[in-house]
């Protein structure tokens, strides 16, 4: 399973478009049974301890992680480009 952990603000347009490009294109790729976003809202203590843990200093950021929870990409206060995405999910994780 492939997991793509986003780090945003509600308020922000581009985290609210870097969630909807991920779960389009898990969806327009069939991968929805082997892929999921994981939103994490930096304006909660929840969302602000896990962007500690993880080094996050500018949102919206996208991990990447695989099954066993290594990072395979990740994006700091950009969105994801698609053709990297499609790439992941296209080889289940084995690399863009």
């Amino acid at each position: 399973m492939l997991t793509f952990e986003l780090f945003g603000k509600n308020g922000c347009a581009r985290c609210k478009s870097a969630y909807a490009k991920l779960s389009h294109l898990i969806t327009k790729t069939g991968r929805s049974a082997e892929a999921a976003v994981t939103y994490h809202d930096m304006d909660t203590v929840d969302g602000l301890a896990e962007g500690a843990f993880h080094d996050v200093m500018a949102v919206p950021t996208t991990i990447l992680r695989d099954a066993d929870g290594r990072t395979l990409a990740r994006w700091d206060g950009r969105l994801p480009p698609s053709a990297e995405v499609k790439a992941y999910l296209a080889s289940g994780g084995r690399g863009a």
